[in-house]
Formats: structure tokens, sequence, C-alpha cells
């Protein structure tokens, strides 16, 4: 007897990532990480199958996320990413404005608005 886990879909052969239960009282399709060891009622899933699993209608389907498995990036953390690098490239002059500091060191610099800088004339 092999000691890797197979797929319990008919013709598959895989080797099972996911451990799927049924929870009939709820109508809930519980698929989570593959579990120690095989129960009777459960069936183990490879990838690819528990990937397209689907619940019959009027059913739902709960996905428990596999703690040792690295999780995808959410909309808040690339948010907070983008955020992190436009203030790490924002120059220490305009942080210190920002946070309440005085005027800019550049006697030229009138003004600002984003990117853009007011000048004086070099006439006056």
């Amino acid at each position: 007897m092999s000691p890797v886990r197979r797929c319990s879909r008919t013709a598959c052969g895989r080797p099972a990532v996911a451990t799927l239960t049924y929870v009939y009282a709820d109508s809930t399709a519980v698929l989570g990480p593959l579990a120690t060891y095989a129960e009777p009622h459960c069936y183990d899933l490879c990838a690819e199958h528990s990937e397209r699993l689907t619940a019959p209608r009027g059913w739902e389907v709960v996905r428990l996320a596999d703690a040792s498995a690295p999780s995808r990036p959410s909309g808040d953390d690339l948010e907070a990413l983008a955020n992190a690098v436009r203030e790490a490239a924002r120059p220490q002059q305009r942080a210190a404005e920002a946070s309440g500091g005085g005027r800019s060191a550049d006697p030229m610099e009138v003004a600002r608005r984003g990117h853009l800088r007011v000048l004086r004339s070099p006439d006056n």
C-alpha cells in the first residue's frame, strides 16, 4: 500500500492535498487541508479537484485556509505596500513640510502643487 493518499475521485490517481467533509445538517461542504488520517465519511481531493469543487444547489462551500501555505496578498496589503513606496520616494524636505515643518530651503520656490513647483522669476 502506498503511503501517499490519492484523490477520491474516480479515475484520478493524483496525490490528495485537501479533505472534503459534508455537514448534512447545515447543508455545507467543508474543504480544508488534508486530514492527518483517512476518515470513512470524508473525501480526499487533489489540487485540481479541490479548486473546481462545487456544492449541490442550496448548499454552501466553506474553504478553510491551510496555515502552512503562503497566503495571497490582499488588496489592503497591496495598498499598504504602494503607500510605503510612495512615502519612501518622498524627499525628506517634502516629508518635513507635510508634517508641519517650515518653508522650503530653496529660495526660488514659491509654492508647490503635487509634483509641480512654482519658482520666482530670476529677475526678482
